[in-house]
């Protein structure tokens, strides 16, 4: 993050700088509420009318009155300032505000007005709209959070900040700092500045050529990836190319820097550059309750079938890779104890949550969460299972006792075994054919005979038919095949060096067998005999071997 304007510039400033050449309109979206006119203003006042971008300004506002922002705000700036009527075709240097009586989102180009949310006094509109920028802007997103009272637009920053867009929030110039203060705490804000300085690098990011995609450089881009790699332990180098070369574009103009070259020399001089790239490589967007209805399907077509033959003395085994911050892992822990109850049914439930992160995990352990994080969590269940904190809410005792937490490569470690249900959404998306090949495998094998894998609304199974049955193809739901044998498809730690080096080579060529259990059991029986547990850092049991 970046703190601090170290500048003042009068009205239009730069009004007499060279424009930039036309591109694809880029959207800026505004979040604002008390105190956020003035903030609004200052930002346009310091803003070039040539970025070739759009801003729609997304402000708390009064249905029972006729909002005069579009007037007061036309003061500011030169460029056309217009309220959103209805469906409006975004166009460059062109400011929108959304009308008191709705909410908005973009899409296809448009901003579109829908029914403001019922049963909300004061609807998330912010994080509404920058949900929406996100998904449609991907990478080229920008999100800023000017002055404003609660936490609205915290949720939605995170979603930019996972798309690889650049987020701002207001300094303690802010006169309301609820709002900023509260996407600061996401952990997803990259510049913290005045209005002033934020209308400064905006128009520097207007400046940047091909949106802030560096150009084909393999050698120079694995190099990246090394220092990362012998720094944290963590290998993307069969991550997606174009996810991780986002990735790093983003940190390129966050640090100020053109090329890719530069960019590597300046990982090696600066360690905490390391730790930055990192957690932009593994950010990833989870909310409680996230798709709502996936667990109205588990709890009817799943969990049925998967308390079958269970008892007191046969607890039923969930795993979540990738878990993140733990929200998946304790609405899954929720919906379970739910069932259990609904059905009178006597069932343990353990729930295993790993994720790469070491913040993550530390942080779903802890299981406290800001209020933005809440809004798919029903008042019932608020009341239910959390506690209330100072600055939100914490899991309950009870649901966290029956969640463990770990750090774990699911690419790399070895698996769970006797799982009944894996929830992996929006991991596999980000990897490559080979090793979402040896992922899928690992799965297979991880679950019961009778296990479950459920994957994410844009991932399959593919071309790996042999290892599951398509369940439910709409909420991607999968039963695993019982085969004979285990087939462990994917690659070697031996191969994977090799892909790491060869990064041109034919997935084939990493598909060697590699039987994890027997090589597992072999490594175990040699150091410790044939009897042992296998215990996470808190000397909780996860694998029992032997007697």
């Amino acid at each position: 993050m970046r703190s601090g304007a170290n500048f003042k510039q009068p009205p239009h400033y730069n009004e007499t700088r060279e424009s930039p050449k036309p591109k694809a309109c880029q959207i800026v979206g505004i979040g604002a509420s008390a105190g956020g006119l003035e903030a609004v203003q200052d930002l346009l006042i310091g803003l070039s009318t040539h970025t070739g971008m759009a801003f729609v300004l997304v402000q708390h506002l009064d249905p029972n009155h006729e909002s005069r922002f579009a007037e007061i705000l036309g003061r500011a700036t030169k460029m056309p300032v217009a309220e959103v009527k209805g469906d409006t075709t975004i166009e460059p240097n062109h400011v929108y505000v959304i009308p008191s009586t709705a909410s908005m989102i973009v899409e296809n180009g448009k901003l579109k007005l829908l029914p403001r949310e019922e049963g909300h006094a004061r609807p998330l509109v912010i994080d509404r709209f920058f949900s929406s920028l996100a998904k449609e802007q991907k990478h080229r997103a920008i999100g800023i959070i000017l002055s404003g009272t609660g936490s609205d637009g915290a949720r939605g920053i995170i979603e930019i900040r996972a798309e690889g867009g650049v987020t701002f929030a207001q300094d303690k110039s802010a006169k309301q700092d609820g709002m900023p203060t509260a996407a600061i705490a996401g952990g997803s804000v990259d510049y913290i500045l005045a209005p002033e300085g934020i209308a400064n690098e905006l128009f520097r990011l207007s400046q940047e050529p091909n949106q802030r995609v560096p150009g084909e450089s393999s050698g120079t881009l694995l190099a990246i990836l090394k220092v990362l790699r012998d720094s944290t332990r963590a290998d993307f180098s069969s991550y997606k190319k174009g996810t991780v070369t986002r990735r790093i574009s983003r940190r390129m103009f966050l640090c100020k820097l053109e090329k890719l070259e530069d960019y590597l020399e300046y990982i090696k001089a600066n360690p905490s550059e390391i730790s930055a790239l990192h957690q932009d490589l593994l950010i990833n967007v989870t909310s409680f309750f996230r798709d709502p209805e996936i667990f109205d399907v588990l709890k009817k077509d799943v969990f049925p079938l998967l308390i079958q033959g269970k008892s007191a003395n046969r607890s039923l085994r969930v795993w979540v890779p990738g878990c993140a911050t733990g929200e998946e892992v304790y609405s899954l822990a929720i919906s379970l104890v739910e069932f259990v109850e609904d059905q009178k049914a006597d069932v343990p439930v353990q729930i295993f949550g790993t994720d790469i992160s070491d913040t993550c995990v530390d942080r779903a352990r802890v299981g406290e969460f800001a209020n933005a994080s809440l809004a798919e969590v029903s008042p019932e269940r608020l009341r239910r299972f959390f506690l209330k904190t100072p600055t939100g809410y914490q899991i309950n005792k009870s649901i966290r006792e029956k969640c463990v937490f770990a750090k774990h490569d699911v690419t790399q470690d070895p698996p769970f075994s006797g799982v009944d249900l894996i929830s992996c959404r929006n991991l596999l998306i980000y990897l490559e054919a080979p090793l979402q090949k040896r992922v899928l495998s690992l799965f297979h094998y991880a679950l019961k005979s009778d296990g479950i894998l459920v994957l994410g609304g844009s991932e399959n199974i593919g071309a790996y038919g042999e290892l599951f049955n398509t369940r439910d193809p709409k909420h991607k739901i999968f039963s695993r095949k019982v085969i004979a044998g285990h087939p462990h498809l994917g690659f070697t730690r031996g191969a994977a060096k090799q892909l790491r080096s060869e990064p041109d080579k034919k997935s084939e060529s990493y598909s060697e067998p590699y039987d994890l259990s027997r090589d597992a059991d072999r490594a175990i029986a040699a150091k410790f005999g044939p009897q042992g547990v296998v215990i996470n850092e808190a000397m909780e049991i996860l694998q029992i071997r032997g007697k």
